[in-house]
This record gives C-alpha cells, sequence and structure tokens, in this order.
C-alpha cells in the first residue's frame, strides 16, 4: 500500500524560512514526477513546484520563483521543500504529490495528474 507522509512546515515570521520533506513508501517513485502544492482556505489547490523524475528539471510558480526551492533523494524516495523569504501570503496546507504517469512532467500545474497525495502540512507565515 502507497503512502505518502509529509513533515515539516510551521510557524514563522514574514521573511524567515521552513522547509518541508515528503517520504513515499509502499513503491518506488524514483520514475515519475512530484509536486508540492497548496491550498490557502477559499482558494483552488495550486502547484508551486515540481520535479522531474531524475531531479533534473523543475518548475515553479511565479508566487515562489527564487524563493522556493524543490529537491529529491530517489534513494529515499523523499522529496523536499525548502522556502525561504516566506511572506504571510505564502500561508497555507502544503501537498506533497506524485505523478501518475512514469516519466511525464505533462500538466505538472493540474492536480489531475498526480495519483498520490500527502495528507498536508500547515505553513503558517505572520506579519
Amino acid at each position: 500500500q502507497v503512502q505518502v507522509v509529509e513533515s515539516g512546515g510551521g510557524l514563522v515570521q514574514a521573511g524567515g524560512s521552513l522547509s518541508t520533506s515528503c517520504a513515499a513508501s509502499g513503491r518506488t517513485f524514483s520514475n515519475y514526477g512530484m509536486g508540492w502544492f497548496r491550498q490557502a482556505p477559499g482558494k483552488e489547490r495550486e502547484c508551486v513546484a515540481f520535479i522531474s523524475w531524475y531531479g533534473f528539471t523543475t518548475y515553479y510558480s511565479d508566487s515562489v520563483k527564487g524563493r522556493f526551492t524543490i529537491s529529491r533523494d530517489n534513494a529515499k524516495n523523499t522529496v523536499h521543500l525548502q522556502m525561504n523569504n516566506l511572506k504571510p501570503e505564502d500561508t497555507a496546507i502544503y501537498y506533497c504529490a506524485i505523478k501518475g504517469a512514469p516519466y511525464s512532467s505533462v500538466s505538472y500545474g493540474s492536480y489531475t495528474s498526480y495519483d498520490y497525495w500527502g495528507q498536508g502540512t500547515q505553513v503558517t507565515v505572520s506579519s
């Protein structure tokens, strides 16, 4: 059975840093792209970062580009999100997700192209 578990997040003041991690178990995901999504109250879930299966390609939303860094460790089946210079508008629940098709970055920004999701971790940035 596949499990995806996030950790990290928390509360920080604006300008600070946080990191989140995601560990997948039950199978190997080294051939699958992985993404980080976030959802704030009253807003749609949005993809903030994506990393390809071997980590050679990354994509970021305009809102986090230059501040967030996604990385992965295929030997450990983990993906990480380093968040720097956080802003109050970054406050949301952050979700790790694994794409449903191997070797594909098609529609990386669409939550419908992901098959496995973590339970989410809260990130709160105070002003």
